[in-house]
């Protein structure tokens, strides 16, 4: 008698819902992704986001996770929740229901990084009544490559000398993301914590095995070496921010590894967005190094056209109000380091600033 039950009720839940594959046309991805043979989409660099306009007040995902990761849901453009997700088999998590009659905006985005864990969503779940459209991308469009400050390491921890745990990670508080919101931008991170242009954190070698200048042109952040090929988005501006790891305590690179380094992604990138505006910043935290090879790539890279070097941030973040885990910058001064750079990005993007909060 409970078979036949579970069995009804079974039925009943299929007869009442409708269910598309990952790859849904009615879904509209935002950042690197691979669409595999099923139809399931999977992805891993920080940021990478999900939209769709939906109608009967009900949609749920059925994702794996290799490793864990956590996401920020959005419904019609305010914070809902961040949940955790984790394991290999495919789980069904609902994101809304019992909604009101209408049209209703989800975004669904991956706030923490794939040297984590690597996501896939295999099905889409809407109410049977329900549908799903794709939301129409922004005129604009920013890239930011970079590191741990990009991917909000620490953002949602206020104290320096908290140590890191994967849930105070939050790149939709750092940044890169706080600028796009400024300027109603689309955005994707291409940022892996703990890399530098060409040496990781504290490598004992000058030269990493793995490190920005090997990961960028990937589809997967740390899930694979899969190509990318640079066509999922067209970005009007490119931000990088590296170096901080590359200069880190033991055996730093010379100026010129790490110039010529990033004169080929500057190249690169050109090459693969035509007509790109660059915008090459400091960290807030640069010494001396760090300052000296930028100088360099300053002279190197005068007379470039749409190339440009970000105003310093000296001395903007200080550890009694704006620091987070491991002496990160938190929510407090990530904003900082947003509004130090937004007039510098209106002057070269002829982007009009407004008098919106940065947030």
């Amino acid at each position: 008698m409970v078979s036949l039950l579970t069995l009804f009720a079974m039925a009943a839940n299929a007869a009442s819902e409708q269910i598309f594959p990952g790859n849904y046309e009615g879904a509209t991805y935002t950042g690197r992704t691979e669409v595999k043979a099923d139809g399931s989409v999977s992805y891993d660099w920080t940021g990478v986001y999900v939209q769709t306009d939906f109608t009967g007040g009900y949609l749920a995902i059925e994702v794996s996770e290799a490793g864990e990761s956590w996401h920020n849901l959005f419904i019609d453009g305010k914070w809902v929740r961040k949940f955790h997700i984790t394991g290999d088999a495919p789980q069904r998590i609902v994101l809304a229901e019992r909604l009101s009659k209408g049209t209703h905006r989800l975004r669904l985005q991956k706030c923490t990084e794939g040297q984590y864990g690597c996501t896939t969503i295999h099905r889409f779940v809407l109410a049977k009544n329900g549908t799903m459209k794709a939301v129409e991308r922004k005129e604009r469009m920013i890239e930011v490559y970079g590191d741990s400050y990009t991917c909000g390491y620490g953002t949602e921890s206020n104290k320096a000398s908290d140590p890191f745990r994967v849930d105070t990670e939050n790149c939709n508080k750092a940044y890169g993301c706080i600028i796009a919101r400024y300027f109603d931008a689309d955005y994707a991170l291409t940022a892996h914590s703990g890399q530098g242009m060409v040496r990781d954190w504290g490598d004992a070698k000058q030269i990493s095995e793995k490190n920005m200048s090997t990961r960028y042109t990937h589809t997967y952040d740390d899930h694979g070496d899969l190509d990318y090929g640079f066509n999922a988005y067209r970005p009007q501006l490119v931000m990088i921010n590296l170096g901080t790891n590359d200069f880190s305590p033991v055996a730093i690179p010379t100026e010129e590894q790490y110039v010529g380094a990033y004169m080929k992604m500057i190249n690169t990138i050109r090459e693969r967005y035509p007509g790109v505006k660059i915008l090459c910043i400091t960290p807030h935290s640069a010494g001396r190094y760090l300052k000296a090879a930028l100088s360099l790539l300053r002279e190197r890279t005068l007379g470039m056209h749409d190339v440009y070097m970000a105003n310093p941030l000296d001395g903007m973040v200080t550890e009694q109000r704006d620091m987070g885990a491991d002496w990160h910058p938190n929510y407090s001064g990530q904003k900082k380091i947003a509004m130090s750079l937004i007039p510098q990005i209106s002057a070269i993007m002829g982007w009009e600033m407004t008098d919106q909060v940065v947030e």
